[in-house]
Order: C-alpha cells, then sequence, then structure tokens
C-alpha cells in the first residue's frame, strides 16, 4: 500500500494506491498518521480511493480510525474515486454517512 499526500484548493489529498487489508493495515496507518499531523495538512481530508484495488474491513476500520483522529483534531475527512465495489461496501457500512464522497 503506498500513500501520496498532495494539497489541492481547499483539501489535502490522501492518494492511497495498492490492497488496503489486514496486511497493509499497520503501516498504511503510521504513515497517514504521520503525514497527517504536518503543519500544512488543511482542514478538509480527502482519500482518494483511485488507485486502491482490493478493500476488506479492515480498511473500513483504517478509514473510520483515521475520520476519529481527524475528527478529534478538528479536520474533516472526505473520501473520492471509489470503485464500483468499494462503493457497494462503504454504502452498505454507512460510511458515507460520516464521510461524504466527493470529487477533487
Amino acid at each position: 500500500m503506498q500513500v501520496k499526500i498532495y494539497n489541492t484548493g481547499i483539501y489535502t489529498v490522501a492518494g492511497l494506491s495498492g490492497e488496503l487489508d489486514e496486511c497493509a493495515a499497520a503501516e498504511l496507518r503510521r504513515k497517514l498518521d504521520e503525514a497527517l499531523v504536518l503543519p500544512d495538512v488543511k482542514k478538509n481530508i480527502v482519500f482518494d480511493m483511485g488507485g486502491v484495488s482490493f478493500m476488506d474491513s479492515t480498511g473500513i476500520g483504517v478509514l473510520l480510525g483515521r475520520y476519529k483522529l481527524l475528527k478529534q483534531r478538528g479536520k474533516n475527512m472526505f473520501i473520492s474515486n471509489v470503485n464500483a465495489q468499494m462503493d457497494r461496501i462503504l454504502r452498505t457500512t454507512g460510511i458515507y454517512t460520516i464521510m461524504q464522497k466527493v470529487s477533487v
């Protein structure tokens, strides 16, 4: 799992690529937690899922954990570029009720 963090407009984007599963979760959590506390991170964080080829329940846990941390820091979390399978999973689990889907 790779992460690319960059700013665009009002957003800080965390571009994810690879498989978001149990094998990648711990390293991804560490990378995101380190990157998302830097001073140039904007108030609105978008997780760009366009490069994610697979996500299981561990991936949902990673997203929820980052949402809680960002919320505690006064930041907003959004999701973009989900494929049809991921969209179905995220819709079914109710993730979109706390993290809106946006286009960046």
